[in-house]
């Protein structure tokens, strides 16, 4: 989005309070969406839940046609439609909801750099099992996507979008990646995403500006002041590595080979279970180990 795009876009979502009708869009549930949207989507729901923002969520065929990026989920509040966590992120801080206002530069930097890595990993690996690999097309794939479509519109349809990722993975150099290859980089994501979340319940470290207490130190000088400002809590960052890591390990695939690289990585396991159960009100994980 243009600097000219997201100042206009800025301006008209500062002029309406969020409304309760706030609706998000994707596929049918339960007979088509892939893991690549059902993860995006879930990186959305989870990032409103965190913004304590309601949020309806609608199931039509044809989302992906009907968004204006061509891509889901995408929201409809108001009288506007933003569609991705990116630009739907920037939309709602135009509303004064922000989970990353109490972070510093630098880690708002690190925290971009960690957002580019999922959506360059995970959601690549995704795409490319959905599209690329031949059982997963063979088995799944092809029979949901075109699912709600008739004969011989739902091949069409399938086999165009399998065309467009395709042309897409060899322009970022995936084309010629076996499937082995594919893991590997998963791994080595997960395994950056489980060093840098360590044993906190999120990402980040955040500096409060409303909160804050004061720790007396006696130093060498005397009696010294500091003041506190520090907090965990989720950032957009959390919202869209649960979008992912979720999706992942709940979703059936033709083998378990993909979760199986998330769920060596207990915090991430840990990190999972705590957004599902803190912001979606399940009191037990549909996360399965085994």
């Amino acid at each position: 989005m243009s600097l000219v795009a997201e100042a206009l876009v800025s301006q008209i979502a500062a002029a309406e309070p969020w409304p309760e009708n706030a609706t998000l869009y994707q596929q049918l549930k339960g007979e088509q969406i892939l893991l690549s949207d059902n993860a995006a989507s879930l990186a959305v729901q989870a990032f409103l839940q965190m913004c304590n923002l309601p949020i309806k969520v609608v199931c039509r065929a044809n989302a992906e046609y009907m968004s204006p990026s061509g891509k889901v989920p995408f929201i409809h509040v108001g009288n506007q439609v933003v569609s991705e966590l990116g630009p739907i992120v920037q939309f709602v801080k135009a509303k004064g909801h922000s989970l990353s206002d109490g972070l510093d530069e630098v880690q708002k930097a690190e925290m971009k750099a960690y957002m580019e890595l999922v959506n360059n990993m995970l959601l690549t690996a995704e795409l490319y099992l959905q599209w690329c690999d031949d059982a997963t097309v063979g088995e799944i794939t092809l029979a949901r996507y075109g699912s709600p479509y008739p004969w011989p519109l739902n091949h069409i349809l399938a086999y165009q979008k399998q065309w467009e990722v395709k042309r897409k993975m060899k322009a970022i150099g995936w084309g010629n990646k076996t499937l082995d290859q594919v893991l590997e980089d998963v791994d080595q994501c997960c395994q950056a995403l489980s060093q840098r979340l360590g044993t906190q319940p999120y990402f980040f470290n955040k500096h409060l500006n409303i909160w804050k207490f004061t720790v007396h130190v006696l130093s060498k000088s005397g009696l010294e002041n500091f003041e506190h400002y520090f907090t965990i809590m989720p950032t957009e960052l959390d919202a869209l590595v649960f979008g992912h890591l979720y999706t992942i390990l709940t979703t059936q695939m033709t083998n378990d080979e993909l979760s199986e690289k998330v769920k060596n990585y207990s915090n991430l396991l840990a990190f999972c279970r705590r957004i599902e159960q803190h912001y979606f009100g399940k009191g037990s994980s549909s996360i399965r180990l085994s």
